[in-house]
């Protein structure tokens, strides 16, 4: 993953996030994201956001399923001592068009997750910290199964200066249908870039993976 954030002042900023994804086979690349959005801080622990991406999904190098989604999000964050908690809420609606069949179908999904972020050699995230961070992601739809996926993650990274930060860690996801379960095993790495030219003194957002 690679991910961009501008911050163009204390209340308003822009995001964008490229993704790759090896689904089946480490060594084959079979989905990707290119998404982004903007964000506007409500209050210093309330943000809202609003994004559009488009997915695709690949199947024997061929690309099976094209999706353009749309999402309204809302994040609350709470401060415990160093640790960072952000509570976030999303709706989207999705639009899905099956390449090989020409089939259009459109859906609704709603999400909560809970991610924390622990700097280890500084009180907050800034230049030259090392962090950890993990979070757990629940998916709800309007059809059954109602329950769609859940999303356990767990990592760690860098924060070399106030533009450029790493991550790597490990996530796994579990598909739930009425065919049967399906999981997934990720190994997760992301290179963040921040522009701000603002003097907000606010601790540096860590994007995780989405």
């Amino acid at each position: 993953m690679m991910s961009f954030t501008y911050k163009a002042t204390p209340k308003w900023m822009a995001y964008v996030e490229l993704q790759t994804r090896a689904r089946r086979d480490y060594t084959v690349i079979d989905y990707y994201e290119t998404k982004g959005g903007i964000g506007y801080n409500i209050t210093k622990n309330n943000q809202a956001f609003v994004g559009l991406g488009r997915y695709g999904t690949y199947e024997k190098m061929k690309i099976s399923q094209e999706e353009f989604r749309l999402w309204l999000q809302y994040t609350f964050t709470q401060r415990f001592g160093r640790l960072k908690l952000d509570h976030r809420g999303r709706a989207e609606h999705r639009f899905f068009y099956a390449s090989q069949t020409g089939e259009h179908t459109e859906a609704n999904r709603f999400r909560y997750r809970l991610s924390g972020t622990l700097p280890i050699n500084k009180d907050k995230v800034q230049e030259e910290t090392f962090f950890v961070n993990a979070f757990e992601e629940l998916f709800f739809g309007s059809r059954e199964p109602n329950f769609k996926r859940n999303r356990t993650f767990a990592g760690f990274g860098y924060q070399f200066n106030h533009t450029l930060s790493a991550t790597t860690g490990y996530m796994f996801q579990r598909e739930f249908s009425t065919k049967g379960n399906d999981n997934f095993h990720f190994l997760y790495f992301s290179l963040n870039f921040t522009i701000d030219g603002t003097d907000d003194e606010k601790d540096i957002v860590i994007p995780m993976v989405d």
